[in-house]
Formats: structure tokens, C-alpha cells, sequence
């Protein structure tokens, strides 16, 4: 007889040891996150080294493994969930979401078509539709959840190209500021335009695009026979947190026949806010909206979206049939997700921003949203009262940029001057702040977003900041 092995299939006690083992190591690293460094890479190098291992025949005991990632790996990182994460964009990472997960991988329901899991299926068209109310579409629009606004940006340079370009595309030009996330070039050369077809526009003293230059690159370019086709518009860039006259940007677009897209990955859930809804004036009437919950509803890493005005144009792109896939019945108000996105195999990213909106209601986002915006403002006032620090570009959102200017030092003088006080800052230990190039100037940057980050942590980090521009005086 035939032996059969069911090592795969745990049993009911043994998957309980599982989840409850590793409950134990997550609850405690989770209670220790305030206390921990808010980065620690010391020895990376040789950490990395010292995991690399073939692939192996034989398995080992689970705590051993549990050990090794809590104990050694994840502690010598960037501890991007802390309270005093605030360099680049943080991510939070919400528990319930990874409750989410583990319900959604352990069921595991296929979502790609809507046939094969309905009812899962409308629960993620749901949450893409909340997040187009958020923006302000109608109920025509249509959006999918990708890993990041990376992917998202991809879906909205395709999705244009389909509508408004001919199938020797070549000709198109796509405009955004000199402020723009890389993502958007990569984009671009992903979908097959040339680097040269992404027109840079430079930006204000505000780090907006300038709407003069960017007429005039426009009209140049079709003077010369390109096709100018899109816009992307920043809605909070990751540099300084500049938002782009989104209003302006749409009239542009609709005069002259183009696709506006705001790429609002950072800034967008704001608009949950008053003050995020003014500052974001606008982007309703963009066609599309890259939108990262991963950023500002405090999600796990992994959970990006793009949203399109008109959803026919989603299918337009991404509709292709195949014999083996399920009929789709007549339905216009249900959403075959493989019918709209680049993906036909698919995790369930939605159940992870469903189940936290569904217990909590979005109020609470609201709120932590809101407390965040004050912070910030809070933390810009507190650098204003430090001797030598200059406010390089004021928070339109939650980013400020700072850096420490002394009289009679030359600009590389000054940037050197400001890449030790950011590794003094960050040597502490308690925050951890990024730096970035502005013009020819090194700046150092907050950015407040994390759900965990409070007014003690904020306390702390400008005492740091205070402490670091006064050991190098």
C-alpha cells in the first residue's frame, strides 16, 4: 500500500501550539516596541553573512526558529512600528491587520475572480470603494489593491497610455515636478516609454510644481510633435510633503486633453481631515489617485491602491479573457478583480483594511490623522526656538525640513555640518530621523504618521535634537 504523508497537515493541537507560540513572541515584541531603539543596524553586514545557508532537507524545532528572528533579525533593524520612527514615510502596522492575514491566508480563498469567492470578493470592493468616497469619486470609480504606490503608479501610467495613447505610443510625454517619487520614472520606462518621454518641471519654493513651466514644457513639446498625454501631481511628496495646486493641475489636464494623475500615497488620507481636505483641494478630479494605506491608515507594509475616476478605463487596460476563467455573470455592479488589475493570482489584501476600518470605524483614524498634523506643527515651533535652525520648507502636512546654518561655513561646510547632527540625533536612539537634498542643501527631515508616535516620544525627540545641535557647537 501506498504510504502517505500528512507532515503538512497539522493537527488541531498542533496548530494551536503554532499561533499561540508565536502570539507570545509577537505580544511581547509589540509591548517592547517604545523601549527599543528606534534603529539598530550595527553589525549588518556580518549578520546577513551569518544566515546564509542552503536549502535544507531537514526541518528544525519551531522555537529555535521563533528564536532566531525575534531575538537576532528583527531587532537589528529599523524599528519602522516604534513610537519614534519618524524618518522616510512610517509605516505603523495595525494588529488587527495581521489578524487579517492570518484569517485570510488560513482560509485561503481565491479572489482573483470574482466567481471563485463572491462574497470575499465584495468585501474588497467595499474597502476600494471607501477609499474612493474618501477621495471623492463617484460611484463609476474603480479601484485594486497593490503592494505599494510603486505598482500603483505603474497601474496609472498604463491605464492612460490604453486610453489616450495609439498602440505606437512612443510620442507620449508624461510631466511632473522635479519633486516627484522615483517611482513614477520607473513607471514610465516599465510601461515602455523612453527616460527622456518623463518631462522633470521644476519646482517652487514651496517644492510645488511651477504651473508656468510646466504650460510652457507642454506647449514646447507639442510644438515639436509629441503627444503630451499625463500629469502627475504630488500630493504630499516624500521629500518635504509638498502638495501640488491639484485644482490647476485638472484644468490643465481637461484643457489640453490629458490625464491627471496625483499620486497621493503619503498625503491622501488626510482628506479624512478639514485641514487635509483644503490643503488637498482638487484631487477629486484627478483620473486617477495612487493611495498607500500602508502610509496614512497605519497599515502592514504591502497594502497600496490605485484608483480610477472611471472605472471603464481600468477594464480597458487590464480586461483580457481566457477560456479556463470563470464566467463573469451580468452584473455591472459587482468587480472581477482580474478584469480591472494586472493581477490574476492574488493575496486578499482588502480583509487587512477592512476588518481595523469595520472595528474601529473610521473616526479613529480621523483623530490619530488630526493628532499627527498637530505634532507636526508642535515639533516645528520647537525647532524654531534652537539657536541656528532654519526651517527649509514648512509642513504642509506632517514633513518638516530643518537644518543647523552658522555664519562663514561653505554650503558642503554646511552639509557636512548637518550629516553629523543627524547621526548624533539618531546615535541617541530614541528618535530616528531621514535627511534629504534640497537644491545643493543636505536637510534633515521629520515625518509624523506613525499611530504609536504620541507627544511623549515628540517630547523626547526635540530634546534630542537640542542636545545634538549643542555637543556640536
Amino acid at each position: 500500500m501506498e504510504s502517505i504523508d500528512r507532515s503538512l497537515e497539522p493537527s488541531a493541537a498542533e496548530m494551536r501550539r503554532l499561533v499561540e507560540g508565536a502570539l507570545e513572541r509577537i505580544v511581547a515584541h509589540l509591548e517592547s516596541l517604545p523601549a527599543q531603539p528606534a534603529a539598530d543596524v550595527a553589525g549588518a553586514v556580518e549578520l546577513a553573512r551569518s544566515v546564509r545557508e542552503h536549502l535544507p532537507e531537514q526541518g528544525e524545532a519551531y522555537e529555535k526558529l521563533l528564536a532566531l528572528v525575534f531575538d537576532r533579525l528583527a531587532p537589528k533593524s529599523f524599528n519602522t512600528a516604534g513610537p519614534g520612527y519618524l524618518a522616510y514615510i512610517p509605516g505603523g502596522g495595525l494588529f488587527e491587520s495581521a489578524v487579517a492575514d492570518l484569517i485570510g491566508d488560513a482560509v485561503n480563498r481565491y479572489v482573483g475572480v470574482w466567481l471563485a469567492a463572491p462574497g470575499l470578493a465584495q468585501i474588497e470592493a467595499n474597502v476600494a470603494q471607501w477609499l474612493c468616497e474618501i477621495v471623492g469619486y463617484s460611484g463609476d470609480a474603480r479601484g485594486y489593491f497593490t503592494s505599494g504606490g510603486s505598482l500603483a503608479n505603474f497601474g496609472a501610467v498604463v491605464t492612460a497610455r490604453r486610453a489616450l495613447l495609439p498602440e505606437n505610443f512612443l510620442a507620449g510625454t508624461i510631466y511632473t515636478s522635479d519633486q516627484a517619487h522615483h517611482s513614477v520614472q520607473k513607471a514610465a520606462t516599465l510601461a515602455g516609454f523612453p527616460a527622456r518621454n518623463v518631462r522633470e518641471v521644476p519646482s517652487d519654493e514651496r517644492y510645488r510644481v511651477r504651473i508656468g513651466d510646466l504650460n510652457r514644457m507642454i506647449a514646447e513639446d507639442r510644438r515639436s510633435g509629441l503627444t503630451p498625454f499625463m500629469i502627475v501631481g504630488n500630493a504630499g511628496t516624500t521629500n518635504t510633503g509638498a502638495v501640488d495646486d491639484l485644482a490647476r493641475l485638472a484644468d490643465i489636464a481637461r484643457d489640453e486633453g490629458m490625464w491627471l494623475h496625483a499620486d497621493a500615497a503619503y498625503g491622501g488620507f488626510f482628506l479624512l481631515t478639514e485641514r487635509g481636505r483644503k490643503t488637498l483641494q482638487g484631487i477629486q478630479r484627478a483620473d486617477s489617485v495612487t493611495l498607500d494605506p500602508h502610509k496614512g491608515m497605519f497599515l502592514p507594509y504591502g497594502t497600496g491602491s490605485l484608483l480610477v475616476r472611471d472605472g471603464a478605463a481600468l477594464r480597458g487596460a487590464h480586461g483580457v479573457d481566457a477560456h479556463y476563467l470563470p464566467t463573469m455573470p451580468e452584473a455591472p455592479d459587482m468587480v472581477d478583480f482580474s478584469q480591472i488589475s494586472p493581477e490574476l493570482s492574488r493575496p486578499f489584501r482588502g480583509l487587512r483594511v477592512w476588518l481595523p476600518v469595520k472595528l474601529h470605524g473610521i473616526g479613529v483614524f480621523r483623530s490619530n490623522l488630526d493628532e499627527k498634523l498637530d505634532l507636526t506643527l508642535w515639533a516645528t515651533d520647537q525647532l524654531r526656538t534652537i539657536a541656528g535652525i532654519e526651517i527649509v520648507a514648512e509642513p504642509q502636512l506632517t514633513v518638516v525640513a530643518f537644518r543647523l546654518v552658522r555664519t562663514g561655513l561653505s554650503e558642503d561646510a554646511l552639509n557636512d555640518l548637518n550629516r553629523r547632527l543627524i547621526k548624533a540625533i539618531n546615535a541617541r536612539q530614541r528618535i530616528h530621523l531621514s535627511g534629504t537634498t534640497l537644491g545643493n542643501r543636505f536637510v534633515l527631515r521629520i515625518c509624523v504618521l506613525s499611530f504609536r508616535t504620541h507627544m511623549d516620544r515628540m517630547r523626547e525627540g526635540l530634546e534630542d535634537i537640542r542636545m545634538a545641535v549643542a555637543d556640536l557647537r
